[in-house]
Order: structure tokens, then sequence, then C-alpha cells
């Protein structure tokens, strides 16, 4: 079988930040790599589900909530994938910015982690998720759409 798209980027040079994955049609998928790839530690799994739960919130209640086809980890646990549809670059890098910030701000419940609205509603670390929120703020703040090449 042939390797896809993001198995093909060279993760010995990957570093945290923000990319451009993929473009299919008008769906853009961004590489929101919050660890250099095969340097541990790796995102808890705690914190990698409460980060889950608060980005993908705040996303689907933007203005661009209609915009947004998918957020969620990456299985080797060092960053997210979003995935928007029909907007520009310097807007969705706006929206995951915008994101980052209000995230790392984030104080109260953790959005739909009750046991009736979560699978796995006892796996929350909002601390941890707040302080890797922060580091990755502090990569990708100064990005502009001229920033996303791998």
């Amino acid at each position: 079988m042939k390797l896809i798209k993001s198995f093909e980027i060279d993760h010995d040079k990957l570093e945290k930040g923000l990319y451009i994955s993929r473009i299919d049609a008008d769906i853009v998928t961004f590489d929101m790599r919050f660890v250099k790839p095969n340097t541990p530690p790796y995102l808890p799994q705690k914190a990698l589900h409460t980060i889950e739960h608060l980005v993908a919130t705040y996303v689907r209640n933007s203005e661009y909530s209609d915009n947004v086809v998918y957020f969620g980890p990456m299985g080797c646990r060092t960053g997210f994938y979003i995935l928007l549809r029909g907007l520009d670059n310097k807007t969705s890098v706006e929206l995951i910015k915008n994101a980052i910030k209000f995230c790392k701000d984030f104080e109260g419940e953790i959005p739909g982690s009750k046991k009736k609205e979560c699978g796995n509603y006892l796996e929350h670390d909002l601390k941890t998720a707040k302080e890797l929120l922060e580091d990755y703020y502090e990569i990708i703040k100064e990005k502009t759409e001229n920033d996303l090449e791998y």
C-alpha cells in the first residue's frame, strides 16, 4: 500500500508548530503539533482528552462552527488535527489561535465531561491541559498564513 500523506513528512525534522497537512477540495487539514515527534514526553492521555473537549467545544461554538469538519488528537500523542472547510488560511489561523488562547485561560467545568456526555469521563486533567495549551500558544501566537509549510 502507498503511504498516506502524513507518513511522508520527515518526522525527524518536524518541530512543534502549526502546519497545513493536506488540502482536499475545500477542506484543509491543519497539523497542530504540540510535541516534537519521537521526543518524549508525549501528550499525557488525560490532558490530551481535556484539550480535545475544550478546543472542539470552542471551535464548534465559534462564528465558524459550520466550517469545522473535525478536531481530534493524533494517535502518536504529539498533537491534533483540525479540518476546516471553506475558510481562507488567514481566518483559519486566527480561529486556531483564538481557540488555543481561550482554552489556555479556561476556568470551570470541562465541557462534555459528565458520565452521560463522555465515553471516558474519568480521564481528564485541566491543569496539565492548560499548561500544554499555554506552551503551544507561545509557539503559534505570532504565526500567520505565511508560516504553514512543513
